[in-house]
Order: C-alpha cells, then structure tokens, then sequence
C-alpha cells in the first residue's frame, strides 16, 4: 500500500469512522515484560509489543482519556467505554472496531481492561496500517500526532488538534498515575517533537480572551436567551476536555456548555457563546452560564489546582459583567439546579476552596456535606468538614452557632452534647463514630436496592465514616451501596441482608 501522507490520511478520517480494509498484523513474539508490572502495567506492555505501537504513547493516552480508570464498564458522556475509551455511538465505532480486529467481543472490551487496552492498541495500528507507516516509524513516537487526532474521533481539525496536543504535553511532562488495583504506573518526561502537519490551532474566544473558541453544533444550543444571565453552574463532563468539546460538535448529542476546562494545565475552550443558551442544565438553561470541568467525578485526580484556578478565574469574570453575585446561592453545581437529575460536580468537588479563589463567600447556599472520607476534628480545626459537622449538630438541635468553618468552644460544648446524647465517648472530637451518628441522623425509611433520595444520601455519607472507604453519595441506592450494607452489617454483627432497617438504622445513629 502506498504510503498516504500523514496529515491528510489523518483528517479523511476525522468523519464517519471507515471500515478498515487492511488486516492489522500482529507480531506473533510473545512479549517481554518485567516481573515487576502489575497487570495494568503488563496489559500496555503486551498490546504495545502485539500492535507495534509505542508503549508510552498508549499509557498517554489512556491517562488523557480516563486517568486509567475503566469506571467498571460505565460509558462516558459519549458513549466511550474502558481505560482507552473505546467508543460506540451514532457517529463513532472505535469499540466495533476494536472488535472486528481483536476479535473480542464488545462486552469484553467494555468490562476487561487488558482487552480494552489491547483494543485501543489495535484500532491505532490501523490507523498506521492505513496511513502506510513502516515498522521504523511507527516507532518513532512523534510520528503518531495526525493518528492520535484520528483516534479521537472529532470531524472538526482544531478539535482533533487540541485531542493529540493533550497526549503529547503529557508525554512532555511525564505521568505518574495510579490505576486499577491501586497499581502505579509511571512515565518519566521526554522530549517531544511531534509531526503536526497541517492540524489548524483554535481562534481565541470571543467572549473571554483567556480561552480558545471551538463552536458547538448550531442544533445542541439556542441562539439568544429568554431570561437575563444571574448563575454560573458548575459541570464535570465525565469525559475527557477534547471528547467533550467533540461532542458538543456532533448534531446528535443534543448537549452544551458555553465552556470546557482542562483538567492538566486549566486551559479553556468556550463552545457557546455567552448571549446564547446552552443546553446543560434544563430550568437553569435560560438564566446560566455552564463550565464543564474535565474529568469524573468519582476520582479526586482530576481536580487539579490548575484546573480550578483557571475556571474560578473565568467565575470571576463573569460575575463581574454580568453583576453575579459571588456565593453558593449563584454559583452552583448542576445537581443543585432545580429539575435535574445529575450529581456532579460530587462529593471531590473543593466547593470551599473554589469560591475562595473566586474571591467570593461559601454562603448563600448549601452546605457540603458529602466528601470521599471524614476527618477527624478538634478544637482548631477549619474547613468545609467543620462547617459541615456544625450543620449538622445545629440540625440536630445541638447549638454549634454560626457555620463558619471554625471549631471553636461552642462548636466543642455542642459536640460534646451530641457524643453525650448519643452515648459516644464525651470528648468534643468528631471522628469516625460521631461523624456516622451525625450523618445518619434524622428519619429512618426503609431502604433497599432501587430506593432515591435524600435518605439513600445520608445513609451513603454514614457508611462512607462509618467503613472508613468512599461510598459514593448521589441519593441512588445502587449495587455499591447495597455492598457497602452488607459490609457494615458483616462488621456489626447485623442481619446481614443488603436492605436498611430499624436495626441497621438504629446502628448508624448510635455510631456503630
């Protein structure tokens, strides 16, 4: 096959995903890999060796996707599956594809993460086979820019350009990234040159001159607004920052946000314009601008100080144009919009943090109370977990005084009150038995798998203190959480039968 140049057979792709004609020939010598690899390790190392593609390359670019999280089989917002994203939906086929030359079935490839791996190598390797790539260059690393663009599945270049940007700055910078299992996985900084060819870079927004202006899909947004802008609202994609804005631009989605944050260095994408509305977040479309922050929300490493920097910068501004108000009453995450169904930004999301660097006040809104693991704390203490004790004892009936992120005496004397109340050790510390009691305090419902609620979340938090692990609190009581019970009542020789009652309840409130 004549060789294609790169650039140009790297952007015939970039539409409807081809069927490719070229078998992928793997390399029948079994690969050499150290003892010392755990099983993530040894699955890049073995579809590196099996494809012919750089090995470092595809751990890159699995990190640049998913941080080398498979999320159990659960797809993206776009419909991307595993560590390496393979993807199924009406306008890319990356996952059938990787079927078609692995020979593994679509469901190992959603669940397995060695097959996924194993496929994502595959599906690059066509795409080198089809560009005509010899064995010499496709090890040279920086040959692969135009296919990593591809891979991505973006039909626009400037998106396809921000997508292999992302794999290569990482590559410049080196990774280290803990993956499945707790298994780390490192990736020492390299020199980069890669072979760019004619991928155009993004125009500057017009509407923040700090970010890039990539535009959504004239059907996923409204032109105009049918109500004055008074909220920002606050996203996580569950995706990564260049599948995101690729999915903004396909007609199908039906989905925008007027901006995209990088999760690595903070960089900024706008999509909509700010006089138009986004579809983000149902009742709260007309009057709110939407940022969606890259990463998901179920893993804390996302949420880099970079990132939030970056978005409480842009926060700013708008609040500033617009006269927003900066507090949590105006500045709110998707799950607080009334009408939706979504959770994020979740439980990682440093909502303290965040508005400090706003320059605005926590108040005005909620308090968090959801967070992947409880502290102990004590007189001195401060942050958004002492404001969310003293919520909670002031909930309670137990004065804590005002909620202010500061364990001073009268938050001590109410704590003390509640441990007494409680029958807990009297010492005016919260840790892991008074948070349980804390969190599990009100109604006591009967919960089983299926339930929603409010009641499902503080039964969530309880268990997330009361197990010392995260049990993720989004109000659904699903198979985790049913896990999560069994687990507690195996601990506190309860009945152990995965549904929450009187006895199970009664456990939590007493700070078992």
């Amino acid at each position: 096959m004549p060789r294609i140049p790169l650039a140009r057979a790297a952007l015939a792709g970039l539409g409807t995903l081809a069927v490719i004609a070229a078998a992928v020939q793997p390399v029948s010598a079994a690969p050499r890999t150290g003892r010392s690899e755990g099983p993530v390790a040894r699955a890049f190392s073995s579809a590196a060796a099996e494809y012919g593609v750089p090995r470092d390359l595809l751990i890159a670019l699995g990190y640049s996707e998913t941080h080398l999280d498979g999320h159990h089989g659960l797809p993206s917002q776009a419909g991307g599956y595993g560590v390496m994203h393979l993807v199924s939906n009406p306008d890319q086929h990356t996952l059938e594809l990787a079927s078609r030359l692995t020979g593994d079935t679509a469901r190992e490839l959603r669940t397995d993460t060695a097959a996924n791996i194993r496929g994502g190598a595959a599906v690059l390797r066509s795409y080198a086979d089809h560009a005509g790539l010899s064995a010499s260059e496709r090890r040279d690393t920086d040959t692969w820019y135009p296919l990593l663009a591809r891979y991505g599945g973006a039909t626009d270049p400037t998106t396809a350009k921000l997508y292999a940007d992302t794999v290569y700055t990482l590559l410049a910078k080196g990774v280290t990234a803990r993956a499945e299992g707790g298994e780390q996985l490192t990736l020492p900084a390299r020199e980069v040159a890669p072979e760019r060819g004619s991928l155009a870079p993004a125009a500057q927004s017009p509407d923040y001159p700090s970010a890039l202006w990539v535009p959504a899909d004239a059907a996923n947004y409204a032109v105009g607004r049918t109500a004055a802008i008074s909220k920002v609202v606050i996203h996580v994609t569950q995706g990564s920052y260049a599948g995101t804005i690729s999915w903004f631009q396909n007609p199908s989605a039906q989905v925008s946000a007027h901006y995209v944050v990088r999760s690595s260095d903070g960089q900024i994408t706008q999509t909509v314009r700010e006089k138009d509305t986004a579809w983000h977040a149902r009742s709260g479309n007309a009057s709110g601008i939407g940022i969606e922050h890259e990463g998901y929300i179920d893993n804390p490493s996302w949420f880099t100080d970079a990132m939030y920097r970056s978005s409480a910068a842009l926060t700013a501004s708008l609040c500033a144009r617009y006269g927003i108000p900066k507090d949590r009453a105006h500045i709110v995450g998707h799950s607080e919009v009334p009408g939706n169904d979504h959770t994020d930004p979740g439980p990682n999301w440093n909502w303290t943090y965040y508005m400090q660097l706003v320059g605005g006040s926590t108040g005005g809104g909620e308090v968090q109370l959801s967070f992947p693991s409880y502290d102990t704390l004590r007189s001195g203490s401060t942050g958004a977990q002492v404001s969310a004790a003293q919520s909670l004892l002031n909930a309670a009936g137990f004065d804590a005084g005002t909620v202010d992120g500061s364990f001073g005496t009268k938050t001590t004397s109410a704590v003390t009150a509640f441990q007494k109340a409680r029958g807990l050790g009297a010492d005016g510390v919260v840790g892991a038995r008074t948070w349980t009691a804390l969190l599990s305090a009100g109604s006591t419902p009967a919960l089983s798998q299926g339930s929603t609620g409010a009641a499902v979340q503080r039964l969530q938090r309880a268990l997330t203190a009361a197990l010392g692990r995260t049990v993720t609190a989004d109000g659904d009581f699903g198979s985790g959480t049913q896990q999560a019970v069994r687990d507690y009542q195996t601990s506190r020789s309860l009945g152990v039968d995965g549904q929450v009652g009187p006895a199970t309840w009664g456990a939590l409130q007493a700070g078992r």
